[in-house]
């Protein structure tokens, strides 16, 4: 029998016009990455593992995707591949048709650690890539300026790294990576250390600097509520190993808003993706009574 308190949610594929018209744009854009049959696997004292296999997508100019999936799918993995951090087994990626090798200014990295170099100002550390690529000093000190007003931290551009906090921490490492102009951002679990107040102001901080720069972004997350809020599409890995098992399009309309969260379009896609990342044989089977020894000849549940 029926809860009659229940709300019956859409399915997460009902798109309104608005969102329709948002996808069928950015399947206008040029492709900016593709990923062909990518695999890669480890050696350790017991053999191989196989990490990730045959992962396959496409992701446009501008376009924000975030990788989610359980514990050992690969997504930080994926991301180092990438980024240029790691090499894959087989299969490749193109970068605007192009094959990287190695690490690149055209792309840019965010870790969940801060990364930044702790004898270093606000300043300087943003200034760091630029003085590698030989700006003169002049150019690099007004582009630095530039990043650290548009993550909003213009105050403590002569602070270092231990006056700030986390979230503040983060902006600067955001603003040292597009510093350099890369054409995509990978970010890896990059608000994961937060607490939930500063990650919620990061999110909105995150979509604010993406809405005013020219930038893709492939951003790692294990927060449902933070892939939905923030992408175009969720790429769902599976484990073990990590596979593509859905590409979904997110259909809550931009701009985005925290009074999104409890839309039925929001609560349709976060079901959705528990479902695919949880499926309901895992649930049955973390539900079964666990029983217990008390004492010899007796038993507790």
């Amino acid at each position: 029998m029926s809860n009659p308190h229940t709300v019956e949610l859409p399915s997460y594929k009902e798109q309104s016009p608005e969102v329709a018209r948002h996808f069928a744009e950015i399947r206008e854009r040029p492709v900016k990455l593709e990923i062909k049959n990518l695999c890669k696997t480890f050696q350790n004292a017991n053999g191989s593992v196989n990490v990730l296999n045959d992962v396959s997508l496409k992701v446009h100019r501008r376009e924000f995707v975030s990788v989610i999936g359980p514990s050992g799918c690969g997504k930080s993995t994926l991301i180092r591949i990438l980024a240029g951090l790691e090499d894959a087994t087989s299969g490749s990626f193109l970068l605007d048709g192009d094959q990287p090798h190695g690490p690149g200014a055209d792309r840019g990295m965010v870790f969940q650690s801060y990364t930044l170099f702790p004898w270093l100002t606000v300043k300087k550390n943003v200034m760091f890539g630029l003085e590698v690529a030989e700006r003169s000093q002049q150019a690099a000190e007004a582009e630095a300026r530039e990043w650290i007003d548009l993550v909003g931290l213009t105050k403590f551009a002569d602070a270092y790294p231990r006056q700030l906090s986390g979230g503040m921490k983060q902006r600067v490492a955001i603003a040292r990576a597009l510093a350099n102009q890369p054409s995509i951002l990978f970010m890896d679990e990059p608000f994961g250390a937060l607490d939930a107040q500063t990650r919620a102001q990061m999110q909105s901080h995150l979509l604010q600097i993406w809405r005013n720069v020219d930038i893709t972004v492939l951003f790692v997350t294990h927060d449902l509520e933070e892939a939905i809020y923030l992408s175009d599409r969720i790429l769902v890995l599976k484990a073990h190993p990590g596979e593509v098992l859905e590409f979904v399009e997110v259909p809550v309309s931009r701009p985005r808003s925290p009074q999104q969260f409890l839309q039925p379009e929001f609560l349709a896609t976060k079901q959705r993706l528990e479902e695919l990342i949880h499926p309901r044989r895992d649930i049955e089977e973390e539900a079964l009574p666990i029983t217990r020894m008390t004492n010899v000849g007796d038993e507790a549940e």
